[in-house]
């Protein structure tokens, strides 16, 4: 599993003009799922995700996490992170895991998420969406459970 983290002051999501997600302080955190990926990938990713120090204290350091500043996350399924350009310019998505594996994964993950005590927050799977989001600081991190274990 892949994710693209990014702290933010506010981020949202709809599909057409449905909101279907949406957060003040927190996580926008853009998830795909590989075909190999398990639910130890998602369990990885969820548990640091939560507790990613990426959030700053009183002195001004990146040291604490989302749960310790009240933030939530958004989390929102995209297979685009597997796009594999090494050969020519269009993408190959082979290595993205079949719609039934990401969205049982996807949905585990959020459920990880929400047992660890953070609201969380979701887009809708495997349909188009518009995500609208504020990047504070900007910080961004990429997070890959394959590179973890």
């Amino acid at each position: 599993m892949r994710a693209v983290v990014q702290r933010v002051s506010r981020a949202s999501v709809k599909v057409g003009e449905d909101l279907t997600g949406k957060i003040e302080r927190g996580l926008l955190v853009l998830l795909g799922v590989a075909r190999e990926d398990t639910e130890a990938d998602a369990d990885y990713l969820a548990e640091k995700i939560a507790g990613l120090r990426i959030f700053e204290d009183d002195a001004g350091k990146m040291n604490l996490s989302v749960m310790e500043v009240g933030g939530a996350v958004l989390a929102v399924s995209q297979f685009t992170l597997f796009g594999d350009v090494r050969r020519g310019k269009r993408p190959s998505f082979d290595a993205a895991a079949r719609p039934e594996q990401a969205r049982e994964l996807y949905e585990y993950f959020v459920g990880q998420v929400r047992e660890a005590g953070l609201r969380c927050e979701t887009g809708r799977f495997q349909e188009m969406m518009e995500v609208e989001l504020i990047n504070s600081g900007p910080v961004t991190i990429l997070v890959d459970s394959r590179k973890g274990f």
